[in-house]
């Protein structure tokens, strides 16, 4: 009973985390959810790091599970996450150049299941890892 009680709470933390990148993030296309990112982000870089909470959440957590596959899985997913956003800021909106079929896919409208789905395959990596 207490090792479900145990990973039930990592879920359930790392759900409410990853709802709130969903909620503060959410737009039509990758284009507006750059824009809303690149707000805080040319506000304060600081701001938008901490913007982000479930990249730090995998972080501890991957430290915890003492570098367990599926918490690397998971910190590698978060990292490369932000850092794809970050490099995509950079070029559209601080060097504004971007490739023709960059636009292209930052134009286009992103179905809404897409934006909650780490709110379903994440979880499942945080019981992985403490299966």
């Amino acid at each position: 009973m207490l090792l479900e009680e145990y990973i039930l709470n990592y879920v359930l933390l790392y759900f409410f985390l990853e709802a709130y990148e969903v909620w503060w993030q959410k737009a039509e296309t990758l284009l507006g959810i750059l824009a809303r990112m690149f707000h805080y982000y040319k506000r304060n870089v600081w701001l938008f790091f901490l913007m982000q909470p479930t990249f730090y959440f995998a972080m501890i957590f991957m430290m915890l599970c003492d570098y367990n596959i599926y918490s690397v899985i998971l910190f590698s997913l978060k990292g490369s996450d932000v850092l794809t956003k970050i490099i995509l800021m950079k070029q559209v909106f601080i060097d504004k150049r971007v490739s023709l079929e960059v636009s292209q896919i930052i134009v286009a409208p992103i179905p809404q299941v897409l934006l909650y789905l780490g709110l379903v395959l994440y979880p499942v990596l945080i019981v992985l890892a403490l299966s």
